[in-house]
C-alpha cells in the first residue's frame, strides 16, 4: 500500500502498553481459575482503577445484575468520559480463556441512526466490543468473548464510556468473569493451516451497488499433523462499523458452530463438528450481507463508486505462533493469508461495471448483468461497483490490463495510467518472475485518502506515476510472495518500495537512516507502528527500501538482482519470513558476513 497517514487512537496506544510478558510468580493463577478481581463490584473499587465513582449501589430503577452493586459509566447528559480498568495475568498452558459480563444500556437519545454516546470494552490493543446509544436494551444481556489468544500474558482490561454534550446514556455493567479452561492447550507446530482454501460466493447487489447479499462457502484442508478443532473467519471490514453493529454479517452458518465475534467483531471462531486430522478436509457455508459505508476508502463508496476490499470473509492462519487473530490496522495491513482459489458470482444492474480480482466473464439479461470472476492461487478477493469509464490494453508480455476511472479522471490521465500499468507489470515480471494471473484491473479515484491499495489482480490508486508502480509491485510482494503483513510489514512494503525505485531508475544514493529510539526497528510489527504512526512511513517504507539499496551496494548489483528473483521463485505462492530472507541474503553475499549489516539496519528475526 502507498504511504497511508493515519493517527492511531490514543486508546489504542494506551492499550498496546497494557500487554506484557508474564513474569514468574509464587502465587501465579492456575488453569481453571477465575481471574477478574471484584468482577461484581461488591467489594468497592479495588482492584479497579479510573473512574471508581462509577461503581455504585443498585437502585430500583437501576438494579444490579447480581448482588447489590454495579458499574454505571456516563449517564450525566453532558460531555463526559468514564473509565475503569484492571490488570489481569492469564496463566500459560491452559486450554482456553473466556471473558463474560452482563450489560444494560438505557438512553434519553431518540435518534435511530447516530452514535452520540459510546462504550468500548478493550483488552490490550483489541477492542473486544463496542456499544452506543443505538444498542439500548431492556434488562441485562450476557456478553461472551473468547480471549484465549492472551494466555501467557498480563493484560489490561479497560472499559471506556464517552458521552456527548446532551441527553444521557447509562452504560451499566456487572458480574465480570475471566475463566481459563483446565487441561493442556491444543498442540501447535510450525505448519501453516488450514491450507488450500476454495472460496465460492454468489452475491446480488442493490441498485447502487453498495449493498450485497447472498451466500458463501469455503472448503479447506488441515495441512498440519496437529488436529484442527476449529477455524476462524476474518470479517476484516467490521472495523468500519461499531461492534456489535457491523457492515459484514454472517448468518445461518453450517458445517460448524459459530461463536460470538471477537477482536473488534473482525474474528469469528467456528468450532468444527470433529477435529480434522492432517490432510482431512471440511466445508463451512453461510449467508453473507455486505453494506458498504460512505467514504473514498478501500472499503467504502465515493458517491456512486463502490470499493469493496476485504469484504469476503477469509480464513485466519494457524502456525507456530498459534492462531493469528491480530486486530485491523488502518495504518497498514493485517491480512496474513495463505494461497487459495476464489469463484465469485456478482449479480448487479447492467449500469454498474464490476472490476474484480481474477478473470471475469459477463452475461447480461435486460437490465441485469452477472459477472463471474475466477481467481486461482490468490490470497484475497476484491471488487468495485459503479458507473466507471473503462479502457483496456494488452501488455507486451500478454497481460490484459484494464483501467476503470471514477468521475474527475481525465481521458488523458486514464490513458497515461493504462500505459504505465502495462509497462510496470512487464518490468516487474522481468525482475521477479512472470505475472501469473493474466489480467490486472486498476481503479482510479483521486479522492482516495490513502494513496493506493493492493489486492490480487486488482489495485486502487490515485493518478500517480509513483504510486501505481508501487501497487503493481505488490502483486509480487504480498500477493505471490506472501508475508505476515501485521507482524512483518517490511517484507512487503519495503520490498515493494525498493521495486518501485528500481522501476523508476532511482538508485537510493544518499539513503540515510536515523533511528529515533532504541525501540524503533525495521522489523517491528504494526502494533508498534500504530502506536508510533508518525514514524511508520519513514521507517518501513523509506528505511526499508534504503536497507535493500544498502544491501545491493554491499553484495553487488548482479548478486542482488539474482537474490530477489531466486528468492521470489523459491517462495512463489508461499510465505516469506525475515529469517528466511536473511539466510538467502547471506548465501548471496558469500564470504561477506552480514551480521553487522543486520544489526546496523535493525533487521531482527
Amino acid at each position: 500500500m502507498s504511504r497511508r497517514v493515519f493517527c492511531a487512537a490514543l486508546t489504542l496506544a494506551a492499550g498496546l502498553l497494557g500487554v506484557v510478558a508474564v513474569a514468574p510468580s509464587a502465587q501465579a493463577a492456575a488453569c481453571g481459575d477465575q481471574l477478574i478481581g471484584n468482577g461484581g463490584f461488591e467489594s468497592g473499587s479495588t482492584p479497579w482503577t479510573g473512574s471508581t465513582a462509577a461503581i455504585i449501589a443498585g437502585t430500583t430503577a437501576q438494579p444490579a445484575h447480581g448482588g447489590t452493586r454495579l458499574a454505571r459509566l456516563d449517564g450525566t447528559g453532558a460531555t463526559h468520559t468514564d473509565t475503569l480498568s484492571q490488570s489481569i495475568t492469564l496463566p500459560s498452558g491452559c486450554s482456553s480463556a473466556t471473558l463474560t459480563y452482563w450489560s444494560h444500556i438505557d438512553t434519553a437519545e431518540t435518534t435511530t441512526s447516530t452514535k452520540y454516546d459510546t462504550l468500548a470494552v478493550q483488552i490490550g490493543s483489541d477492542t473486544l466490543a463496542s456499544y452506543s446509544n443505538l444498542d439500548k436494551n431492556t434488562g441485562y444481556a450476557q456478553r461472551t468473548v473468547d480471549v484465549t489468544r492472551y494466555l501467557g500474558q498480563t493484560v489490561t482490561l479497560t472499559l471506556t464510556g464517552r458521552e456527548d454534550s446532551s441527553l444521557a446514556t447509562n452504560f451499566v455493567l456487572d458480574d465480570f468473569a475471566l475463566s481459563t479452561g483446565a487441561g493442556a492447550p491444543p498442540a501447535t507446530d510450525s505448519t501453516r493451516t488450514p491450507i488450500n482454501p476454495a472460496y465460492t460466493a454468489s452475491l446480488t447487489s442493490n441498485t447502487a451497488g453498495d449493498t450485497w447479499t447472498g451466500h458463501q462457502s469455503v472448503t479447506f484442508t488441515n495441512g498440519s499433523p496437529t488436529a484442527l478443532p476449529e477455524v476462524y473467519l476474518r470479517l476484516w471490514d467490521n472495523y468500519h462499523g461499531s461492534c456489535p453493529s457491523t457492515p459484514i454479517t454472517v448468518t445461518n452458518l453450517t458445517g460448524g458452530t459459530a461463536s460470538a465475534l471477537t477482536v473488534g467483531c473482525t474474528a469469528m471462531k467456528v468450532t468444527l463438528p470433529s477435529p480434522l486430522a492432517q490432510n482431512q478436509s471440511a466445508t463451512i457455508a453461510f449467508d453473507l450481507s455486505i453494506v458498504v459505508p460512505s467514504g473514498a476508502d478501500r472499503f467504502g463508496h465515493d458517491g456512486a463508486y463502490n470499493m469493496i476490499g476485504n469484504a469476503l470473509p477469509v480464513l485466519a492462519v494457524r502456525d507456530g505462533s498459534g492462531w493469528h487473530l491480530d486486530p485491523y490496522t488502518n495504518n497498514g495491513e493485517s491480512f496474513y493469508t495463505v494461497i487459495g482459489d476464489f469463484d465469485v458470482t456478482l449479480t448487479h444492474p447492467t449500469s454498474l461495471l464490476t472490476p474484480a480480482t481474477g478473470t471475469s466473464t459477463e452475461t447480461t439479461s435486460g437490465s441485469t448483468t452477472t459477472t463471474h470472476a475466477v481467481a486461482t492461487k490468490v490470497r484475497d478477493f476484491a471488487w468495485g461497483a459503479g458507473p466507471f469509464a473503462k479502457i483496456s490494453t494488452t501488455s507486451g508480455k500478454g497481460v490484459r490490463v484494464n483501467v476503470y476511472s471514477a468521475s474527475g479522471i481525465s481521458t488523458s490521465s486514464a490513458n497515461s495510467m493504462l500505459s504505465l500499468a502495462a509497462d510496470a507489470v512487464d518490468v516487474h515480471s522481468g525482475r521477479f518472475g512472470d505475472y501469473p494471473y493474466g489480467e490486472l484491473d486498476v481503479v482510479l479515484d483521486n479522492n482516495f485518502w490513502f494513496g493506493g491499495m493492493e489486492y490480487p489482480g486488482f489495485v486502487m490508486d490515485l493518478v500517480s506515476t509513483v504510486a501505481l508502480p508501487h501497487e503493481i509491485a505488490h502483486q509480487w510482494w504480498y500477493g505471490i510472495v506472501g508475508d505476515d503483513e501485521y507482524n512483518t510489514p517490511w517484507l512487503d512494503e519495503g520490498f515493494t518500495d525498493y521495486a518501485t525505485d528500481l522501476y523508476r531508475g532511482v538508485t537510493g544514493s544518499g539513503c540515510g537512516i536515523t533511528w529515533q529510539s532504541t525501540a524503533e526497528k525495521l522489523t517491528n510489527s504494526m502494533a508498534y507502528w500504530d502506536a508510533h504512526s508518525s514514524r511508520y512511513s519513514s521507517v518501513v517504507y523509506t528505511y526499508g527500501k534504503c536497507t535493500l539499496h544498502d544491501l545491493r551496494r554491499l553484495i553487488g548489483d548482479t548478486a542482488m538482482t539474482t537474490l530477489l528473483k531466486s528468492y521470489a521463485q523459491s517462495h512463489w505462492y508461499g510465505v516469506s519470513t525475515v529469517a528466511e530472507f536473511k539466510a538467502a541474503a547471506q548465501a548471496a553475499a558469500g564470504s561477506t558476513d552480514l551480521t553487522s549489516f543486520w544489526t546496523t539496519h535493525r533487521v531482527e528475526g
